[in-house]
C-alpha cells in the first residue's frame, strides 16, 4: 500500500519574477558599462561589461528554465519540470568559469603594461553599478531555489567588483597607480572562480541524487520508529528535485495485522512535513511479509 504526501509552494513563481527582473536590469546596465568602459579606457570596467554580457545571456537562460520548472507533472515527466532549473544553474556556472578565465587571459598582460584610465568616470560608473546590482541582489535574496542562488552570486560578485572599482578609482585619482585597474579585474575573476565551484558541486550532487545536506536521515528514522505501531523501517531513500523540493521513499514494517494504518500514516506525514520532506511514498509491510527489493535490510 502506498501513500503520498505532496506540499506545494509558490517560491517557483516568485523565483521566475526575480530572475526576470535581474535579467532586464543586468542587460540594460551592460550596455551602459560597454560605453562607459570605452570612454574611461578602463579594462576593469570593460572586463566587467564582458562578464555582464555573459551574465545577461545566462540570466535569460535561467529565466527560461525557471519558468519551465513551474510546469506540473505529466506522462513524460512524472515529477514535473522542477529539475529543469538545474540546467539553468549549471549553464550559469559554466559561463562564469569561461568568462572569468577569458578575463584573466586578457587582463594579465595589461597588469604588466598598465594604461591610464579616467578615474572620475570610473568613480561614477562604480556608484551606478553598486546601486543597480545591489537592487537586483536584494530582490533575489528573497528567493530560495538553487537557480536564484546562482543568479544572486552573479550579481553579488558584481556589487563587490564595483565596490573594488570605486575604491580603486579613488586611489588612482590621488596616486599614480595605473596597475590597480587590471589588478582589480584579476581579483574579481579569482573570486568568481572560487565561489562558482561550490555552486557547480551543489548542482552535481542534486543531479546525482545525493542526500540533501539539510536532511538528517538518522533523525528521521528515529522519529518514525517512535511512532506507535511501527516495528521497523528499511529501504529509506531521500533526494532533492531542485535543491528545494525534497522527496523520500521508504518501507515501514507494522507491528501486526491489528495495527491501524491510518493514524500511523498521518503521524509519519506530520513528522516528515516538519523535516521538510515535500513528497513521500510509503509502503507498509507486515513482519512476516517478504520484501523483494535488494536493499530491504538497509
Amino acid at each position: 500500500m502506498s501513500n503520498h504526501t505532496h506540499h506545494h509552494t509558490h517560491s517557483d513563481y516568485s523565483g521566475t519574477g526575480n530572475i526576470r527582473f535581474a535579467f532586464f536590469l543586468n542587460l540594460g546596465f551592460t550596455l551602459i558599462e560597454l560605453v562607459g568602459g570605452l570612454l574611461t579606457n578602463s579594462v576593469a570596467i570593460l572586463s566587467d561589461a564582458l562578464h555582464d554580457l555573459g551574465d545577461s545571456i545566462s540570466l535569460g537562460l535561467a529565466w527560461y528554465f525557471q519558468k519551465l520548472s513551474r510546469k506540473g507533472s505529466n506522462q513524460k515527466y512524472s515529477y514535473g519540470y522542477k529539475r529543469f532549473s538545474l540546467i539553468g544553474a549549471i549553464t550559469n556556472s559554466l559561463i562564469l568559469v569561461i568568462g572569468s578565465l577569458f578575463i584573466l587571459s586578457e587582463t594579465i598582460p595589461r597588469l604588466i603594461e598598465p594604461q591610464p584610465a579616467n578615474e572620475i568616470g570610473m568613480f561614477w560608473l562604480a556608484i551606478l553599478g553598486i546601486l543597480v546590482n545591489g537592487a537586483a541582489v536584494l530582490r533575489l535574496k528573497k528567493g530560495n531555489s538553487i537557480n536564484e542562488k546562482v543568479v544572486s552570486l552573479h550579481l553579488l560578485e558584481d556589487v563587490l567588483g564595483w565596490i573594488a572599482i570605486l575604491i580603486g578609482s579613488i586611489l588612482m585619482y590621488f596616486f599614480d597607480l595605473p596597475f590597480i585597474d587590471p589588478l582589480l579585474s584579476i581579483i574579481i575573476s579569482i573570486y568568481i572562480l572560487v565561489n562558482v565551484v561550490q555552486s557547480i558541486r551543489e548542482s552535481m550532487q542534486i543531479l546525482l541524487q545525493a542526500t540533501p545536506h539539510d536532511i538528517n536521515t538518522e533523525r528521521i528514522r528515529e522519529r518514525i520508529m517512535s511512532v506507535q505501531g511501527v516495528r521497523a523501517i528499511h529501504d529509506l531513500h531521500v533526494w532533492s528535485a531542485d535543491g528545494n523540493y525534497h522527496i523520500m521513499t521508504m518501507h515501514v514494517v507494522l507491528n501486526d495485522t491489528e495495527t491501524d494504518r491510518i493514524p500511523v500514516k498521518l503521524n509519519i506525514r506530520k513528522l516528515l512535513k516538519e523535516e521538510h520532506i515535500e513528497h513521500a511514498t510509503i509502503e507498509f509491510e507486515l513482519p512476516d511479509e517478504h520484501c523483494h527489493y535488494e536493499d530491504c535490510t538497509s
